[in-house]
């Protein structure tokens, strides 16, 4: 099968600037037919109302209870929706990294690849962006309209702040009452024991959780050569000249060292950790993702 994204890369998308245009050629260049509905049989079971957006139709409006509040509001039945997910995306400031096409950029990018592909499959799709903080919390929907505004959140966003995975994960959590799916797009930079303990969290409460960890290839390689100033994007004034040569093999030690608690941790808790670099294609991302749902119906 021929992929868009073989001939598309990361960086030919950075041009495109309609962040949906973007979307749609990443998953229709690759994606056809592929989706299987896990539902069996019908079922009509209500699970909630929310609030009436346009493009919604109007036969799932709830004429009761306009007549109570008069207000708009659309029934949502279990049948309606394949998949409830929500994607976590990080806006700290280590994600600012990447000489032409940065971590951020990055993650923007298979965000709204990933929200195309699943509002495409009629799956319910959320939004949530955070540093240290709980930054933006879009609850998911599978409406048409609702992907116009995953993307424009998407498109407005602004990298900044400190990284804190595990307090932010903890001040999500309570927002994602029903049970789904996880997706976490970050480099993942940070306390590992906070990290993994906020993600058994998640699994706790019967989630299932995917982490693309995206990553620069100068993080994994570090080919620095020459005395380089190195500035912290995240603390101001943290700034260190250094002869990368003599600390190279210290740095590659940590890394692998942190890699290594990263993935036994997520294996512990039956997490899928899918590791991304910034100059890779995005159907390898899909297509990991893709092989999860699956085997999962």
């Amino acid at each position: 099968m021929s992929y868009v994204a073989d001939f598309l890369t990361p960086d030919d998308l950075k041009k495109v600037s309609n962040l949906q245009m973007v979307a749609r050629l990443v998953v229709e260049g690759f994606i056809s037919g592929m989706h299987k509905s896990p539902h069996k049989g019908f079922s009509v079971e209500f699970a909630q109302h929310r609030p009436y957006v346009q493009g919604d139709e109007i036969r799932r409006l709830d004429w009761k209870v306009y007549g109570k509040t008069d207000r708009f509001y659309v029934r949502e039945y279990d049948e309606e929706t394949n998949l409830r997910a929500t994607l976590l995306l990080d806006l700290s400031g280590s994600m600012e990294y990447g000489k032409t096409f940065t971590k951020a950029q990055y993650a923007v990018h298979l965000a709204a690849a990933l929200a195309y592909l699943m509002m495409q499959q009629r799956d319910a799709v959320g939004l949530a962006t955070f540093d240290t903080e709980l930054r933006r919390y879009i609850p998911a929907r599978s409406s048409i309209a609702h992907l116009k505004v995953i993307l424009d959140e998407l498109h407005n966003s602004v990298v900044g702040g400190e990284t804190d995975l595990g307090s932010a994960f903890r001040k999500i959590a309570p927002r994602l009452q029903r049970r789904g799916l996880i997706i976490i797009i970050s480099d993942c930079y940070g306390e590992i024991r906070a990290l993994v303990n906020a993600l058994a969290q998640f699994r706790h409460a019967k989630h299932e959780i995917i982490v693309f960890q995206v990553m620069d290839r100068d993080e994994l390689e570090f080919p620095f050569k020459e005395w380089t100033q190195f500035e912290s994007l995240e603390v101001d004034g943290d700034i260190h000249q250094i002869d990368p040569v003599a600390f190279r093999n210290a740095y590659l030690q940590k890394r692998d060292q942190f890699q290594d608690e990263l993935t036994k941790g997520c294996h512990r808790h039956r997490i899928d950790l899918v590791p991304m670099i910034t100059d890779q294609p995005y159907a390898e991302a899909l297509a990991r993702f893709l092989t999860k749902r699956l085997s999962t119906l």
